[in-house]
């Protein structure tokens, strides 16, 4: 191995590093009693639906898949086979800044119909948190923030990947609320990939 091929691999480990401390600080720095009362709409919700731009989107579709697994009817916005939203439904949005036009859009929609609106968001002050019934804030900086006070990543890596698992802790506590085996999950599981 070649010394340039060594330094990047410890500048890579290290940066690594740094990327699991920052979730580490940004644990406890977390207040869970929020998602914790998302509980009960989730389980009495008919469907549903999710949203977020980017590479948040990106965390909504894997969200929106460990619901499914769970036997939870779920859909992500803006696909083509995604229907109506309506009364008994729920919106789950995730925006760090919670000032996206077309999320925030989607949770007035969201209101309007009778649908109860979830958000995710670093910014608890935002319209989307003011219209949301739910508001779980993650303290992470929002893509805005270059400042590296509370995350050195670029633009709003800490709280797409912050939002990635926390959901999945949250999915985990469903599972266990739920109690089905790991194989009847799979059953649930793509067949045709």
């Amino acid at each position: 191995m070649n010394t340039s091929t060594t330094t990047e691999a410890k500048a890579i480990k290290n940066a690594l590093e740094m990327i699991l401390n920052e979730h580490q600080e940004l644990s406890k720095r977390l207040t869970f009693e929020p998602i914790t009362s998302i509980i009960p709409a989730l389980n009495e919700a008919k469907n549903i639906f999710l949203i977020g731009a980017g590479r948040t989107g990106f965390m909504i579709n894997a969200a929106a898949m460990r619901l499914m697994h769970l036997g939870y009817s779920a859909y992500v916005v803006g696909e083509t086979t995604t229907p109506a939203i309506g009364e008994g439904d729920v919106l789950i949005a995730a925006s760090g800044s919670g000032t996206t036009s077309s999320i925030v859009k989607a949770g007035e929609t969201a209101k309007k119909v009778g649908a109860t609106l979830i958000c995710f968001t670093t910014n608890a002050t935002s319209p989307l948190a003011e219209t949301a019934d739910y508001t779980v804030t993650i303290p992470a900086a929002g893509k805005q923030d270059h400042n590296t006070k509370v995350s050195s990543q670029y633009a709003g890596s800490l709280f797409e990947q912050g939002f990635l698992l926390l959901f999945d802790a949250l999915i985990h506590e469903l599972w266990n609320i739920d109690g089905s085996s790991a194989e009847e999950l799979w059953t649930r599981h793509a067949n045709m990939e």
